[in-house]
């Protein structure tokens, strides 16, 4: 090999070796994490959602990205959000309640999408039903509204002469 080609050999790798070690970056598939509220007051779900990506062979940084968008409250923010993660192709959408869901739901039919929501979801327009999801959405429902309206139906029953009932959610 004449000194010139071993040059220009030599060029051409280091050229493309930042492009290759970019390109292999990029290749995981992202999964896109969409939730109202803020990061702190969220901190447990990531948590939960950590654990269940280690716990299907998952780690985050190795063989999947995790790109957290967090509303803030800020639901206007959340069609131009799920517009360009449709756009950029995200591998999954991961949501957490209704509203996340369904406009999650609205902006694509071809996206995968796992919801977590408090309604029925067949209700919600998420699936089609819960024997045949169909479609592009799967998920879980944890039937707050159901046991919610149970569980005030059996505190009437045990304290009938109840005018006011107060509620309060501890971690």
């Amino acid at each position: 090999m004449r000194r010139r080609e071993f040059i220009s050999l030599v060029g051409g790798v280091a050229a493309t070796w930042p492009l290759a070690a970019l390109t292999q970056q990029s290749a995981l598939p992202v999964v896109a994490f969409v939730r109202d509220g803020s990061s702190e007051a969220n901190a447990r779900y990531v948590a939960a959602f950590r654990k269940g990506l280690n716990e299907s062979g998952y780690v985050e940084g190795q063989n999947v990205s995790v790109e957290y968008h967090w509303l803030e409250g800020q639901y206007d923010r959340l069609p131009a959000l799920l517009a360009d993660l449709v756009h950029r192709q995200v591998a999954v959408i991961a949501t957490l309640g209704n509203l996340t869901s369904v406009a999650a739901k609205a902006a694509t039919s071809a996206t995968p999408i796992v919801f977590g929501v408090g309604d029925d979801p067949v209700k919600l327009g998420l699936v089609t039903s819960l024997a045949r999801p169909g479609g592009n959405a799967t998920g879980t429902n944890f039937l707050v509204q159901e046991t919610v309206a149970k569980r005030l139906r059996l505190l009437h029953e045990l304290v009938p002469k109840a005018v006011r009932v107060a509620v309060s959610q501890s971690e």
